[in-house]
């Protein structure tokens, strides 16, 4: 938990921030005060191979989109601590709510490429059907997801009164350029009002496009939750185990009945808002060098190799299982085909009603008149 009263300076260098939550410095090495908390190798070796996987999903996902084969991609590279460590915290059966880069935390639910890629080929307006994953399909319009979120929250409180045993929680992510947005203050505000159980998980990357986290408030976003009544944290999110602490201790406060709570998590956005942008118009070099310095995936390895808690065999293995995920990600989008038009008349409703078929079928006899 953090002092509500200290200032986060988002304006300045990262080593300036001295605020969040951390349990390991950039350099791999566990704090002073972290090395009492239990760290498991297995465990972290785990949240390696998720953020190495996604990271190489997301890489070759960026450069379909460059080739022209998605129409747009949302890159998540520098935030995968932030979703692995996460998404790790919370049960399976627990719901979430992404906006449009939780791609790391899509992986770690087992959605496949062709499933998070249909929507960016234009295939189709979703890619996978939430109750199976307990994960909801990417929202688009910002800050949209955090009332859909609370909605379901309230869904999930009315169901604990009513079912003994169940204590199912909420996981809602979403960017510090969303917490701008009416819908956002909105959410956050009735959560605390109604005690919905839903976390509310920030992704603070520094950049709304190119609005600086600096220029968005005058005080950071864990400050502003916790005037709605909000229980909030202040996590170094390239901290994967800062991050993973912070979002259990997070999780289990809520399942156990207490207020809805926020967890701020500063990371950094490593490339452009989407693939249709330049960061380079707004933001200089030596910004991005500090951050590429902080690395999350960097910092677990250097832990890693610093405690001998992995040998090359599973660094080998791991790096042709994340070539292998790059070459399946790839074949897939490729395989991904366009629906005939005439799916459109037919899903527009529920059911296709008679006006609709009948527009349907003078378009199909228009289309076959060309062959």
């Amino acid at each position: 938990m953090t002092d509500l009263m200290s200032p986060l300076l988002l304006d300045q260098e990262p080593a300036a921030i001295d605020g969040p939550m951390r349990m390991v410095e950039p350099d791999g090495t566990l704090r002073v005060d972290a090395t009492d908390a239990r760290v498991e190798p297995a465990q972290l070796r785990g949240f390696y191979r998720d953020m190495v996987l996604a990271r190489a999903f997301d890489r070759e996902a960026y450069n379909l989109a460059r080739q022209g084969e998605l129409g747009l991609w949302l890159s998540c590279r520098g935030q995968e601590a932030a979703q692995v460590g996460s998404i790790r915290a919370v049960r399976p059966d627990d719901h979430v709510f992404p906006s449009y880069r939780e791609h790391a935390a899509a992986h770690c639910r087992g959605i496949g490429p062709a499933e998070q890629l249909t929507q960016w080929r234009g295939t189709a307006h979703g890619g996978w059907d939430p109750a199976d994953y307990r994960f909801h399909i990417t929202s688009l319009v910002l800050s949209t997801q955090l009332l859909h979120a609370t909605g379901y929250a309230l869904g999930v409180a009315a169901d604990r009164r009513t079912h003994a045993g169940l204590d199912e929680i909420v996981l809602c992510y979403f960017g510090d350029g969303a917490a701008s947005q009416g819908d956002a203050n909105e959410a956050l505000n009735w959560s605390a009002v109604t005690n919905a159980p839903i976390v509310f998980f920030c992704q603070n990357n520094q950049w709304a496009i190119s609005t600086p986290a600096s220029l968005q408030s005058r005080r950071p976003l864990h400050v502003r939750a916790a005037g709605f009544g909000l229980t909030t944290t202040l996590v170094d999110g390239n901290d994967v185990l800062a991050v993973h602490t912070a979002t259990a201790a997070a999780a289990a406060r809520v399942r156990a009945g207490g207020p809805p709570e926020l967890i701020e998590a500063i990371t950094y956005r490593m490339d452009g808002h989407s693939t249709s942008d330049d960061p380079t118009r707004y933001r200089d070099t030596a910004e991005v060098e500090a951050w590429r310095a902080r690395d999350p995936i960097t910092r677990v390895r250097l832990l890693l190799d610093e405690m001998d808690w992995a040998d090359g065999d599973f660094h080998r293995a791991l790096e042709k299982e994340a070539t292998q995920l790059a070459e399946s990600t790839r074949a897939a989008c490729i395989e991904l085909e366009a629906p005939p038009l005439e799916a459109s008349f037919r899903n527009t409703l529920v059911e296709e009603t008679l006006q609709l078929r009948a527009e349907r079928e003078r378009f199909t006899t228009w289309r076959e008149s060309f062959a």
